[in-house]
């Protein structure tokens, strides 16, 4: 199960009473709870009064999902080893020492001749150099099959297996786009591997993006209780279609808080039909680094905070670049779709077919435009990975290991230098690979400290406009603080920790 982590605040106020006068409202609008305008919250002619019958049906499609691990540890040290002077922490013959482990999970079947649906997190080797042996699952009535995997997904967390079977229970998916906030759903699964359990809730929230969650991520958030070995199972409707796959909770606990979500049918069901086809999952590529505009950035570039997101880096060659596209934009919409804390530009690009163009809406300098990019093809995760510029990590010292060119002015609590080789080879960048000047000294009490700006971070532009000295560093600000400005717009590059858009205000 994959959890994400939250910490809760009670604020406690105090002070002086006071008096809370409610005026009439001048428009003949309702309250949207006013009686008379919602119809009673029982029953519809022909509904159950139990989920019972519903569940009888459904239940037997359930299975429970388990797999043997072989996981490598170090071996525990030997204590007459250690009297001898032998200390090194390993077994007699210094080897690791293979031992068994396991996972539980759910899942369902979608077909009469063994299909079954489940996480992929729940197949997945649970630590680093585990081996999955054997993936087992077990029907309602306890008998047990080997299963192969037909296909994963890790991005989505979905996966199909297959077993040898026939005329077994199956269900099938419902149209989640159908689904509101309110609505009864059930869950069905095997927690804590305690066997078939049912809980019954309701919809939530709908489209909701979890902390740390993926770019693909939009959830159907429930209150029926969802805790570990869940992962995989269904979420029904009250027509007893699967609507949803159980993925995560929200809890501090590892219980259930009453926060669970489910992957939508809608998104789920093309992946899962590829997967049993035998084909590869694709996702639309840009090539873009991109981030998120803060109210500080949207003040910086005179724009409407939580609308586009702001492009930090551009790869040579793909389809941003090919397209036009400029470090510094802007882009507002893809096909017309808003770019939004709802709707990434990673969720909507990723969605695009590879191949296919899309017309998105941008923002440079302050004027819109329209540019057309050919979709491409994403990369695996590993090859994302050696996209980010490297260097060393900051030791913390934080000295670029040459004398300090100071500023003519301590401009935003920041003090910089050039970017010399000798500078960029003790920051382990390479020399030449990044331009800019170096902050040597950030005022404690400054914005630009409590936006975490450090010694040793190089900064490239200001305000979009590259900077190479300090003293054009200096007019920037300047000119930054004669045109009204209160915020500055910094591209900061820390070694080992990519680039990106830092907002920072002026003193």
């Amino acid at each position: 199960m994959r959890y994400a982590y939250a910490i809760t605040t009670a604020l406690l106020l105090g002070g002086a009473a006071s008096t809370l006068v409610l005026q009439p409202s001048a428009s003949a609008q309702t309250a949207q709870n006013e009686p008379g305008t919602i119809a009673a919250a029982v029953p519809r002619a022909g509904a159950p009064m139990s989920f019972a019958d519903m569940v009888a049906k459904l239940q037997p499609a359930v299975v429970n999902v388990s797999t043997k691990q072989k996981v490598q540890v170090a071996a525990e040290q030997n204590p007459l080893m250690q009297l001898f002077g032998d200390g090194n922490g390993s077994g007699d013959d210094g080897q690791p020492v293979t031992r068994e482990g396991q996972s539980l999970g759910s899942g369902f079947i979608i077909s009469p001749d063994g299909y079954i649906v489940t996480n992929a997190h729940v197949i997945t080797a649970a630590a680093k150099g585990a081996k999955v042996e054997s993936i087992t699952i077990t029907l309602a009535d306890r008998k047990e099959y080997v299963a192969r995997v037909i296909g994963t997904d890790t991005a989505s967390d979905l996966a199909v297996l297959k077993i040898d079977a026939a005329n077994l229970p199956f269900v099938k998916f419902g149209d989640s786009t159908r689904a509101r906030v309110g609505d009864w759903v059930v869950a069905i699964g095997e927690p804590f591997g305690l066997g078939g359990t049912v809980t019954a809730g309701i919809i939530s929230a709908l489209n909701r993006v979890t902390p740390g969650g993926g770019a693909y991520d939009r959830f159907i958030q429930t209150d029926a209780a969802i805790n570990k070995g869940n992962s995989g199972g269904p979420m029904f409707d009250m027509n007893g279609n699967v609507i949803g796959i159980n993925s995560q909770i929200f809890s501090p606990s590892e219980g259930s808080v009453g926060i669970g979500f489910a992957i939508p049918a809608e998104v789920a069901k093309p992946l899962i039909d590829t997967m049993m086809k035998g084909g590869k999952i694709q996702r639309g590529y840009l090539g873009v680094n991109r981030q998120e505009i803060t109210e500080d950035i949207a003040e910086s570039l005179g724009i409407p905070k939580d609308k586009g997101e702001l492009i930090g880096r551009v790869e040579p060659g793909q389809a941003a670049d090919r397209a036009g596209i400029k470090q510094g934009d802007v882009i507002t919409a893809v096909n017309g779709r808003d770019v939004n804390s709802q709707q990434s530009l990673s969720y909507l690009v990723a969605n695009l077919a590879p191949g296919s163009t899309a017309r998105l809406s941008v923002i440079r300098d302050g004027k819109p435009l329209t540019l057309n990019a050919v979709i491409g093809t994403r990369p695996t995760d590993e090859e994302l990975a050696k996209l980010v510029p490297g260097g060393a990590p900051d030791d913390g010292s934080g000295s670029p290991g040459a004398p300090e060119l100071r500023a003519s002015a301590n401009l935003l609590g920041i003090q910089v230098t050039a970017l010399t080789p000798g500078i960029a080879n003790s920051l382990g960048i390479q020399p030449g690979s990044v331009a800019g000047v170096v902050i040597t000294n950030v005022d404690a009490s400054s914005d630009a400290a409590a936006k975490s700006l450090q010694r040793g971070d190089i900064i490239s532009s200001v305000n979009r406009v590259n900077v190479t000295t300090p003293a054009q560093f200096a007019a920037q600000i300047s000119a930054a603080k004669a045109a009204g400005r209160t915020t500055v717009l910094l591209y900061i590059t820390r070694a080992r920790q990519g680039s990106l858009y830092i907002a920072v205000k002026l003193k």
